[in-house]
């Protein structure tokens, strides 16, 4: 017992100070920015579909515990993902948060930039392609060619409104159809969205099924310029998360996914776990002595409101921990 009341205090000081002693490491990078995609990526996955007032107060909660980038929703067709539906009303919701916070929409096409455009408080826009040729035509129908030359007239259209559009890509590791993706197939997906106009491109490990060996060597397709914009999103299903993150910052990554309670997967990926925990990442980021501008103890808040709505337990190892130290 009194073991585990020494463990209780040390935690429940280090949350409170800072959150973590500053170490010396051997990654140059002081900051990381965390993109939270709870609310959209995260849900959309999730067999509850939440009201538009929870789905408000879970953003409300994230802003007031630092997350600066939160992907409020997606404009897609409710016939899809029912989860996402009534999108605008939760942006409409979200009018007087804090402009320090970007909130991004997720748009399949024009017609969903047009709902976008209906938003005041949509900040951001984001695209997704994928680097499987059979994902894409299973996800949305058409080839990877294709899907480009249907986000050209949206990123345009995007510009015009002075929104920056960030991009996603796919199976950027492996396919659940093909299997292994070629990292120069990725990287040509990759630098063509750069070409139409993306400031950035997060690389999506869909399935989670990504080593430390093929983040490394996914990354090392990239010069140190490219790598300034790209963000990595990975998906936990073999727990390998964390440590793919690790080898992305080693490799100059500074732009990390990820989700509250590790929600989410894919809907169109069978067998795909959520997405790495956020609470997950920011402990360990805080204990390297990296900054994220993110209380975890809020954070965690968070988590555990949304997985009281869902009736689940949280994915994220540093919260369940931390919800049991509460309960000694």
């Amino acid at each position: 017992m009194k073991v585990i009341v020494h463990f209780t205090s040390t935690l429940q000081n280090r949350l409170r100070t800072g959150h973590f002693v500053k170490r010396r490491h051997f990654l140059t990078t002081p900051a990381v920015r965390i993109v939270e995609v709870g609310p959209r990526d995260g849900l959309q996955n999730e067999l509850v579909t939440l009201s538009v007032q929870d789905r408000a107060q879970l953003i409300r909660m994230l802003t007031s515990a630092g997350c600066s980038y939160i992907e409020a929703g997606s404009f897609v067709s409710p016939k899809w993902v029912p989860q996402m539906a009534d999108t605008e009303q939760v942006f409409q919701e979200l009018i007087h948060l804090p402009r320090h916070t970007t909130l991004a929409a997720l748009v399949p096409n024009l017609r969903g930039l047009e709902q976008a455009l209906r938003c005041t408080r949509v900040d951001e826009i984001a695209i997704f392609a994928a680097a499987s040729e059979t994902f894409s035509q299973r996800n949305i129908n058409c080839s990877i060619a294709e899907s480009l030359e249907r986000f050209r007239p949206v990123i345009e259209t995007a510009a015009q409104h002075s929104w920056p559009v960030r991009g996603y890509v796919s199976c950027a590791i492996a396919c659940p159809y093909e299997g292994t993706i070629s990292s120069a197939q990725v990287a040509m997906v990759t630098r063509k969205l750069f070409e139409m106009g993306c400031y950035q491109v997060s690389l999506g490990d869909t399935i989670g099924v990504g080593t430390p060996f093929e983040t490394k060597r996914l990354l090392q397709e990239f010069s140190g310029q490219e790598k300034k914009q790209i963000a990595v999103h990975f998906h936990d299903t073999y727990g390998q998360g964390l440590v793919n993150i690790l080898v992305s910052l080693e490799q100059g990554i500074t732009t990390i996914d990820s989700s509250v309670a590790g929600l989410g997967g894919c809907p169109y990926a069978k067998g795909a776990s959520g997405n790495v925990a956020t609470e997950d990442v920011v402990y360990m980021l805080h204990g390297m002595g990296i900054e994220t501008g993110i209380d975890l103890t809020k954070l965690v808040g968070a988590a555990e409101f949304i997985c009281a709505l869902l009736g689940k337990p949280t994915r994220s190892k540093v919260g369940a921990a931390i919800a049991a130290t509460r309960s000694i």
